[in-house]
């Protein structure tokens, strides 16, 4: 027997032509459209206006939602929950909803792993596996909504900063979005959206012309060669020229400042002549800086700078003209930095 369906891998259009496979007429596609992304049903038997042979033969060829909760972990000021997800073929990954006022934003995987190696990052010290499909990246964003739906509220934002390098698994992040942007169903605005990248210029440029303003986020972490080479390695194939100018033709494209992150790390890159390089870097170019505590790993030795480094870096780049924000550290005591969960479950196993 061959292996069930996954529909959330389908684009609306997919999905018209699956059922029109199974001889069934094309409003079909849009009453299980509408029922797995606005009613946020995802057993075939209670979509009640379906009849009922074709609930059992669907519930049969396919499924909706892939993945599986192993471990859920909320934050103590209950703003953050990350949660272990176990995929069909076994592999984890992790998904974090985080709470701001008036937004819920839904941190998404896209690979299992990540096969990058910056030195920091728990996801990359624990190796590459393999690319998420894309309805294994929008069942993420699904079982959040699901949850809240329960409480009233609704997803406002999903941002690509999970598990792994999205960029790396172009085809199946953009299937996602276009699938969950889809006005017949989630309906998510594309600004909505906000992808991170430690600077696959090639991947940067063709974002630049997909025709949706999705948000562009590009982990920087560090003002020149040397040491960006060392943090990001990634960097000695893209070098920071390179990645400005993918960056420069992002903003003309689509009238979207990027945001660059940029882990503060204790006597690594935190220091003012740092942040005097960093303007420097960026001086002309629409953007934000978001300077980010980092969130230190067991396996790793660097240290998150004290506060007073930070605010002193933050007073440079505004003094030069360089618009900043300190992200709020979060979930911190869930170990909500991506892959640490993941890591944790792996040594226990």
């Amino acid at each position: 027997m061959s292996a069930k369906i996954l529909l959330t891998d389908l684009l609306y259009e997919q999905l018209a032509s699956w059922v029109a496979e199974q001889g069934e007429p094309s409003f079909r596609a849009q009453q299980l459209f509408a029922w797995i992304y606005r009613s946020l049903v995802f057993d075939f038997t209670a979509m009640t206006n379906l009849p009922l042979g074709l609930r059992q033969k669907w519930s049969d060829l396919a499924i909706i939602q892939p993945l599986q909760p192993l471990e859920t972990l909320t934050s103590a000021d209950g703003l953050t929950t990350k949660v272990l997800l176990e995929l069909p073929d076994g592999e984890t990954i992790e998904s974090v909803l985080m709470h701001y006022e008036g937004r819920h934003t839904v941190c998404v995987s896209t690979q299992v792993g990540c096969a990058l190696g910056c030195p920091f990052c728990a996801t990359g010290q624990s190796g590459f596996k393999r690319n998420l499909s894309g309805g294994e990246i929008v069942g993420q964003v699904l079982y959040f909504a699901r949850q809240l739906q329960e409480q009233g509220a609704a997803i406002t934002n999903v941002v690509f900063m999970g598990m792994g390098e999205p960029l790396a698994n172009y085809e199946a992040t953009w299937q996602a979005i276009r699938i969950l942007n889809d006005h017949r169903g989630f309906n998510l605005g594309a600004r909505r959206f906000t992808i991170s990248t430690v600077g696959l210029v090639p991947g940067i440029r063709r974002m630049a012309q997909e025709g949706l303003s999705v948000g562009l986020a590009v982990s920087l972490h560090a003002a020149n060669n040397t040491l960006r080479d060392r943090l990001v390695p990634i960097n000695k194939r893209y070098p920071l020229a390179e990645l400005l100018a993918a960056c420069q033709e992002y903003v003309q494209r689509t009238g979207r400042r990027v945001s660059f992150e940029y882990a503060l790390i204790q006597g690594v890159n935190d220091d003012p002549g740092q942040a005097r390089e960093l303007a420097h870097l960026l001086r002309g170019l629409l953007c934000h800086v978001n300077l980010i505590p980092l969130n230190p790993t067991a396996e790793c030795n660097y240290q998150p700078s004290t506060r007073e480094r930070i605010m002193a870096f933050r007073r440079e780049l505004n003094r030069l003209g360089i618009a900043s924000t300190v992200r709020l550290g979060r979930g911190i005591d869930i170990q909500a930095g991506c892959g640490q969960l993941r890591s944790r479950q792996r040594k226990a196993a």
